[in-house]
């Protein structure tokens, strides 16, 4: 049993090479404490690692599930968060929004943001980590609060992202305003096919109506009532849905800019209030 063996286990099941690399490295990091700095060094798995990484491998091919589940975290602009199938696993494409939130926040000395659909806190930690804004996360899944509460505590910054229980708007107080809403919405059309890795993630967080464009809609037309006075909205976009989130921005916001992401679709959207 080599490592070579174990990758050739995961591209016989369908996973393309690159990414079965990249999982054999997390589980080894994860579940034995082998680093790159190990393998440069020429140090080798023992068998019994090995051996404990091959079962997880077994468990990932037959059941599908993401290796961040299997881990129980995901690593995210600098940080493992913890994630559980309660909550989306972190992606690359929400660095894209995270980033340019945290430029603009650092831009005008934005204090106050709020998060829609925090799930893992993931936004919402990171911002309040790199910024001195103090985040609001609110999510309708308690499950995905605690997990939050969980990924808030262990970057020990549970006075700077603080999280609750709301059905987007509902639980937040009519005189709580904000510099920024930021939300990575649910945005798949109902009756997408997506990979079955895709369909651990909770569905909640996955599919909205309107032909994926419900809950922009919903976020969007409230927005002004939390928004300061010269306050910015942002979004990650779903394929294609750049120009239907534009059209409903129009009403309220100006300044509206698109962001593209490393294969050229457009990802993430923001605008500041009229």
């Amino acid at each position: 049993m080599n490592m070579q063996m174990i990758i050739k286990l995961l591209t016989d099941a369908g996973i393309e090479e690159n990414e079965a690399k990249y999982e054999l490295k997390m589980l080894l990091e994860h579940f034995c404490h082998y680093t790159e700095n190990d393998k440069i060094r020429g140090i080798l798995p023992t068998e019994e690692q090995l051996k404990l990484v091959k079962t997880k491998v077994e468990e990932r091919i037959a059941t599908r599930k993401p290796v961040q589940y299997i881990i129980g975290e995901s690593y995210f602009m600098g940080e493992f968060f913890k994630v559980t199938p309660d909550v989306l696993i972190p992606r690359d494409e929400t660095e894209i929004l995270v980033r340019r939130a945290i430029e603009i926040i650092r831009n005008n000395n934005f204090k106050d943001v709020l998060d829609i659909g925090t799930g893992s806190g993931c936004i919402a930690c990171t911002i309040a980590k790199q910024t001195e804004a103090v985040v609001l996360g609110v999510d309708i899944s308690s499950d995905a609060l605690r997990v939050a509460l969980d990924n808030v505590t262990k970057l020990g910054i549970n006075n700077r992202a603080v999280f609750r229980k709301s059905d987007l708007y509902a639980k937040v107080r009519d005189e709580e305003k904000f510099d920024m809403i930021i939300s990575n919405p649910p945005y798949i059309p109902y009756g997408t096919e997506l990979s079955e890795e895709v369909m651990h993630e909770p569905e909640l967080a996955l599919f909205a109506e309107e032909n994926g464009l419900a809950m922009y809609r919903r976020i969007i037309e409230t927005a002004p009532k939390y928004l300061k006075p010269n306050g910015y909205i942002m979004f990650e976009l779903g394929i294609n849905e750049s120009a239907d989130v534009a059209g409903m921005l129009e009403v309220d916001f100006k300044d509206i800019s698109v962001e593209k992401d490393l294969a050229g679709i457009d990802r993430v959207i923001y605008a500041q209030l009229k």
